[in-house]
C-alpha cells in the first residue's frame, strides 16, 4: 500500500512538472530577427459639433541582431531598415507622406527620417522580454536633428527635444516593450495567466494567458488597461482605454512570429490656443508585427 501511495505521488508530481513550460527568450549570438510593422491609428475629435478625423499609417521594418549573452540577459542591436509614415486629415487633406528610403534632397522631413535608417540602438533584453537598458537613442536624435539642415543652436535644440519624445532612448524602450515584454518569471502551463506593465506615453497594465503550445509555437492572448498621457507645449491628451493582443511566438527562441494589437482609448484633448477647452477624443488603433526573416 505504501509503495502504491509513493507511486501515485511520484506520478502526480511528474505530471505537474512536465505540464509546465518556462516561457522565455532563448537567443544565441548572431541570431537575426527581422520584424515588419504595420500600424493604423484613427484619431477622432469633436469640436463644436463638427468631427475632425486624422488617420495615421506607419509601415516599418526593424532588425534585431543578438550581439551577446550575459547571465539572464541578451545584448541586442536594433535598427530601422525602412520607415514609411503618412498622416491624413479629414479637413486639411494629406499632412505628411514620408518614405525614409526614397528621400528627397529638398525635403527636410524626408532627410530627417532617412538619417535614422541602419543606425543601431543597443538594448539589454531580459528573458521575460523586459527591456532593462537602451543606449544610442540620444545619438540617433542628434543625427536626425542635424539632417534637418537647421544651423542655429536654438532651433536644433528645439528639434532635438521634439524628436526625443519618439526616438530618445527612453521612448524607444517603451516602444519596443510592446513587442517584447510578454513572458512571466515562473514556469506556466496552458490556461495560466500572469501580469506585467510598462510605462511611457502609453501606460499598460497587461494580463497575459497561455492558450496553446505546439511543437513549434506558443499562442498567447493579452488584455490590458491603458492610459495615454501626452503632454505637448500647445496641447495635452489624456485618454483611458483597453488593448487586446494576439501573439504567436517561436517555441525555441521565444521571439514573436506574429502579434496583432487592437486598441481603443477615449478621453479629452486640451489646447492652449483654445483656452484649454476639453475636446472629446477617441483613438482606435491596430498594430501588426510579423517576423519576415530569421
Amino acid at each position: 500500500m505504501k509503495k502504491l501511495s509513493f507511486l501515485l505521488i511520484y506520478l502526480l508530481i511528474n505530471t505537474t512538472l512536465f505540464g509546465q513550460s518556462m516561457m522565455q527568450y532563448n537567443l544565441s549570438l548572431g541570431d537575426v530577427f527581422t520584424i515588419k510593422q504595420d500600424a493604423n491609428q484613427i484619431i477622432t475629435q469633436e469640436i463644436d459639433g463638427a468631427t475632425h478625423e486624422i488617420t495615421n499609417t506607419l509601415q516599418g521594418i526593424m532588425e534585431f541582431r543578438v550581439k551577446g549573452e550575459n547571465n539572464n540577459t541578451f545584448n541586442i542591436d536594433v535598427m530601422f531598415k525602412d520607415l514609411n509614415l503618412k498622416m491624413i486629415s479629414s479637413i486639411q487633406g494629406e499632412l505628411i507622406n514620408i518614405n525614409a528610403k526614397n528621400f528627397q534632397e529638398d525635403d527636410a522631413q524626408s532627410k530627417i527620417f532617412n538619417s535614422l535608417l541602419d543606425v543601431p540602438i543597443h538594448i539589454i533584453l531580459a528573458r521575460t522580454g523586459d527591456i532593462l537598458e537602451v543606449n544610442g537613442g540620444d545619438s540617433l536624435v542628434s543625427k536626425m536633428a542635424n539632417a534637418s539642415g537647421l544651423e542655429d543652436e536654438f532651433s536644433l535644440n528645439m528639434m532635438k527635444k521634439s524628436l526625443e519624445k519618439e526616438f530618445g532612448s527612453e521612448a524607444l524602450s517603451d516602444s519596443y516593450k510592446q513587442l517584447t515584454f510578454i513572458y512571466p518569471v515562473t514556469p506556466i502551463e496552458v490556461g495560466d495567466s500572469w501580469k506585467n506593465e510598462y510605462a511611457g506615453k502609453l501606460q499598460a497594465q497587461n494580463t497575459w494567458t497561455l492558450n496553446e503550445i505546439t511543437e513549434a509555437s506558443a499562442n498567447i492572448e493579452g488584455k490590458a488597461l491603458v492610459v495615454m498621457d501626452v503632454v505637448e507645449p500647445s496641447s495635452t491628451m489624456q485618454l483611458n482605454g483597453t488593448q487586446n493582443s494576439s501573439v504567436i511566438t517561436d517555441i525555441t527562441t521565444g521571439f514573436v512570429k506574429k502579434m496583432t494589437v487592437h486598441g481603443l482609448a477615449e478621453g479629452f484633448t486640451t489646447m492652449t490656443q483654445m483656452s484649454d477647452q476639453e475636446i472629446p477624443t477617441i483613438i482606435k488603433s491596430t498594430i501588426i508585427y510579423e517576423l519576415i526573416e530569421n
